[in-house]
């Protein structure tokens, strides 16, 4: 496992890149079909050229796009992400949610830089807790724009706090690993929907939480993220003073 300086460290610069959360611009919900895409087409963007290029989605969602010089440019797969290309001065990502595919615009010549604060490191709140297997089940976990995203429910953490046993269900899972979704007593403090949890070192049996490693959602950073709610379970009437606080929003 990391070092939380080195996990920290990783966070803000993924945070940074140039596919990050801070140089989002526009987002777009689209069908299959062909769009002409720039500040003065169909596909409207805020910024750029009139004509950035044309855009083909077909059936089966998979995209090119062709540049004005009449160039396809195919959406290149990125591990744990959604397709992506570069046509300057944007980063573009097909991201496909549910079976609905939205064209994401990252503005390149945007700066890029955040401040993150975070509570005092904590030991208390690295708990081992016990993993649980459950028979698959079909949910629907709520989004912050009011749809709701099915997901498969296949395990759950067991622990105690203050005397009280509390279960938490992952939702998503991340490189593999199970992430919570979550929101506690410091919302308001943290991310007032949610913050997310990625655990670690899993056994069959047992699983660990580094609460200090909660970060806050992608849609804390920008409007244009459509990001999972907690679960009803999910939520915690205790504060879990460790890992990130609300992250500073521009006017």
């Amino acid at each position: 496992m990391q070092s939380l300086p080195d996990f920290r460290a990783a966070r803000l610069a993924a945070l940074t890149a140039e596919d990050g959360w801070l140089n989002l611009t526009d987002r777009i919900d689209l069908a299959p079909g062909t769009y002409q895409v720039g500040a003065a087409q169909e596909v409207r963007l805020s910024s750029g050229p009139d004509l950035l290029g044309t855009l083909t989605i077909a059936p089966d969602l998979s995209a090119t796009f062709t540049l004005p010089d009449g160039r396809p440019q195919p959406f290149t797969p990125i591990p744990d992400v959604f397709p992506q290309l570069r046509a300057d001065p944007f980063l573009l990502d097909l991201h496909t949610v549910d079976g609905i595919p939205a064209l994401r615009v990252r503005d390149l010549r945007l700066p890029r830089q955040i401040t993150l604060s975070h509570f005092p490191d904590s030991p208390d709140w690295v708990i081992r807790a016990t993993w649980e297997t459950l028979a698959p089940q079909a949910a629907q976990v709520p989004m912050v724009d009011g749809s709701f995203a099915p997901v498969t429910l296949t395990h759950r953490a067991r622990f105690s706090h203050a005397g009280r046993e509390i279960t938490l269900t992952p939702t998503h899972w991340k490189s593999g690993k199970p992430m919570f979704v979550f929101r506690d007593a410091t919302a308001g403090e943290t991310y007032p929907a949610c913050r997310f949890l990625v655990a670690e070192d899993i056994t069959d049996t047992a699983i660990t939480l580094d609460f200090n490693r909660a970060i806050s959602p992608p849609c804390a950073f920008t409007d244009l993220a459509v990001c999972p709610l907690p679960p009803p379970g999910n939520i915690l009437p205790f504060r879990i003073e460790a890992g990130e606080k609300a992250p500073p929003r521009g006017p």
